[in-house]
Parts: C-alpha cells; structure tokens; sequence
C-alpha cells in the first residue's frame, strides 16, 4: 500500500531537538492582532433542518478566557424574558471558537462541537439569543422582545470586520448587516473563524479522502482490518526523539515555549521535562504494561497516545483502566481514582477514548504486540484495556476538538499516520 512518507523537515527538527516553535501548520500561522477584541462575540449560527441547530462563539482578545462567567440565554416567540439559559464552561483559547450545539444534530456539527445543550440550542428562527458575561449582555443575535423570520433555515457567520458583539438586545436586526449568509445546513465554517486584523490558524482541513479511499463502504471488523492496514509500517521514533516530538505536537498555543499537559490541562515550560516534582514526563495513555511493551519502538513510542503529563498525576494515574469514580486527585481538576480505575476531567475524555481506539487499530495480530480492548479494569499486563462501554460513552459526550485535529495534522507531519477516529469519529461505532 502506497504510504505517506514522514516528514523530512519534521525528522530533522526531532534529530537536532530544535524549539516546537519553529513547526507551522501546512496553512497560515497565528498572527496577533494590532486591536484584539475586547471579549468574546457570537460568530456562526446554524438554524437547520430537524435539530441541526448551533452556535458558535469566537475569541478574538489575544488570551485564553475561562468560560464560567459567560451564559447563553433564549428570547423565545417574542418574549421580553429568557425561555432558558445555559451557563458555559471550560476555556477557549485566543484565536479559537467554542462550539454549543443540540444533541440531535447532524454528526459533523457534533463532531465540530464543545457543549452540548438541548434547552437553549433549541431555538427557531424568529427567537433571540443572548451572550452574557456575569449576567451582562456582550453579544445578541435577533431582537429581544419581537418576533421575524430572518434567521429560519439559514447559517450565519460573522462577517471577518466585526470585532465587538451586539449588546443592545432589543434593537433591530438585520442578518445582512453583520453576517454571511449560507444556506440551510451549511457546516462547512464552524469550529473556525476569521476577524479582520487577527488572523487564526483555521481548523484542519479533513484528511484527504485518498488516505482512507480503501476504507470506503466497509464495517465492523472488516473496516477494523483496512484502518490497520493504512494506519501501519508508520515511521517509528526512538523514546528521546518523543520528547522533542511532544514539544511539538502539544504546544501550547497561547505560548510557545510550554505545553499543555493531559489530564490538568496545565501549561508548563518544555524545558521541565523530566522526573522530578513540578516537571512533566510522557504519558503513556494505553498503560505500557497493558501488553508490556514498556517503551520499546512501536507502540512504547507512539506519539498518537503520548501526552505531556504531570509527574505526579502520572504516578497517581499508573496503569488503571479507565472508568467513572473515585476520589479527587491532588493536582487535577476534575480527575477521580479508585484502586482499579482512572476517570479523566470532562473535556478530555472523548481524547483519551480516541487514542486507545487508535492504538487497538495500529497494533493488531503480526505486530509486536496485539491491543485489543474489553470491559473490565484490572486488565494487569493483559494485552487489554477497559471499559470498552466506558470509552464509547465519553466518545459520543466529548466530540473531536480543533485541539484534536491539529494535533492530528502534526503528528502525521512527524510519523506518517493518521488517527482515523479523530478524522472519521463514526467509525468507532461501526466498529465496537
């Protein structure tokens, strides 16, 4: 089978170790703005057919922003006072989009979403919605207090020259104004935006449809067998080269010279890399032990399910499998223990289900090692890791991320493969 060849210019990057910084996606840098916005702006709607309803809210300020002070509220029929109201969390960072859609909507909204709500992301086409920062508006689309149909089976995107949001909720709206207008289920633009003076790094474009063209048509355990096929033979680095592999592909956005660490989703400098308190070391997501291939090249160095973690909420995290509950761990924000089992903050979990679906794919029968996964913890040095229902379920609640897609795009640069369930998330169904 005709393979990607790894990436000259990445390989030497690794052999020499030089900054992550110097690594640029295939379209156009990050660039700051001369005049960022000063908070965050509602910059895509989608009021499709059936539930395929989302929006989208961009930031263009030059920093990360943490989502709790913000809430989305639905002026339904006409109403001077909000149907409902959905508070957001998480963190978007500078130059990125937070995605709120229905959890009916179409898989690729899905795929290209962050939170997920069926109350307010519910609205139809004469209804307002409002962003609001600690209960301030910053940001409306349609007009509080009366009701048109300017904004039924349509997607709206802002136009690139607006910077500031609508915060006068009552007054008149025209879409033709501000926004672009699509027709009725276009998806094409959401997770992405461009504003005039702040350029951003898009996201990825899907993987080209050649890469997966033997795939096509198939399921089950024949889709299983042809993934493993175009995933394989990929370009194997030795366990130092990951750590310079790793300042690349887990960069931290909003300042090169960190990394954003699995599971705390800290950002730590690159240089604190190493064994001791307060540094960061490699995560080995499929437990190394499970299959004891320790860090051998192959799946020991596979950076498709290699993070940058935290020494000590590695320790903690050792070999478990992964399920709900537990304890509170020290240093991790969201993540739960118990004596068998791991459970990783909310938006992560869909990350680390699809890099165990990966590596069940990569390393099959004829491989050194063949990973298969089951449905219990406790798997021990068993090739196996759990929970298989688990793992399925934090798929489907934690969609792919433009996280996830650049980190996909770079580690194909790197060593040759793709991730197929961050390309194609539907696959994980068809095959488990």
């Amino acid at each position: 089978m005709d393979k990607r060849l790894w990436n000259k210019s990445a390989k030497v990057l690794l052999s020499v170790g030089v900054a992550a910084s110097l690594w640029a996606p295939s379209s156009q840098m990050t660039v700051q703005a001369a005049a960022p916005a000063s908070d965050l702006f509602i910059s895509e709607y989608i009021e499709g057919s059936n539930l395929n309803k989302a929006i989208e809210i961009y930031n263009g300020t030059g920093a990360s922003i943490e989502l709790s002070p913000y809430s989305l509220a639905l002026y339904a029929n006409g109403n001077t006072s909000a149907q409902s109201e959905m508070a957001l969390s998480g963190n978007v960072a500078s130059g990125d989009t937070v995605v709120l859609y229905h959890g009916g909507a179409d898989s690729v909204i899905q795929g290209k979403g962050n939170l997920q709500d069926t109350s307010v992301i519910n609205f139809n086409g004469d209804d307002a919605l409002i962003l609001e920062k600690d209960g301030v508006p910053i940001d409306s689309i349609g007009q509080v207090g009366a009701r048109i149909e300017n904004m039924k089976d349509v997607t709206l995107v802002r136009n690139p020259d607006i910077q500031v949001g609508d915060s006068v909720v009552d007054d008149a709206f025209d879409p033709s104004t501000d926004w672009i207008a699509y027709p009725v289920d276009t998806f094409e633009h959401l997770g992405s935006h461009t504003m005039d003076g702040f350029g951003e790094t898009p996201a990825p474009a899907p993987a080209p449809s050649a890469y997966y063209e033997t795939a096509n048509g198939l399921q089950g355990t024949a889709l299983k067998a042809e993934l493993h096929e175009i995933i394989d033979d990929h370009f194997q680095l030795s366990y130092s080269q990951v750590w310079d592999a790793l300042n690349i592909t887990d960069e931290d956005p909003n300042n090169l010279n960190n990394v954003l660490l699995l599971y705390s989703g800290q950002s730590r400098s690159k240089s604190l890399n190493g064994g001791n308190v307060g540094d960061w070391n490699r995560e080995h997501t499929w437990a190394k032990s499970h299959g004891s291939f320790g860090t051998a090249m192959g799946a020991g160095t596979d950076i498709h399910h290699l993070r940058p973690t935290d020494v000590q909420v590695n320790g903690l995290r050792g070999n478990l499998d992964f399920d709900y509950g537990g304890t509170a761990v020290s240093g991790c924000d969201g993540c739960l223990r118990t004596t068998t089992s791991w459970e990783p903050p909310d938006d992560v979990k869909g990350d680390v289900a699809r890099m165990l679906f990966y590596m069940v794919v990569r390393y099959e029968s004829g491989d050194a090692v063949d990973l298969e996964l089951n449905d219990q913890v406790n798997n021990g040095s068993t090739p196996y890791h759990g929970k298989i229902s688990v793992l399925l379920e934090w798929h489907a609640q934690d969609p792919v991320s433009a996280w996830e897609q650049q980190r996909n795009e770079k580690i194909e640069d790197i060593q040759g493969n793709r991730n197929p369930f961050i390309d194609h998330p539907e696959w994980a169904k068809s095959i488990w």
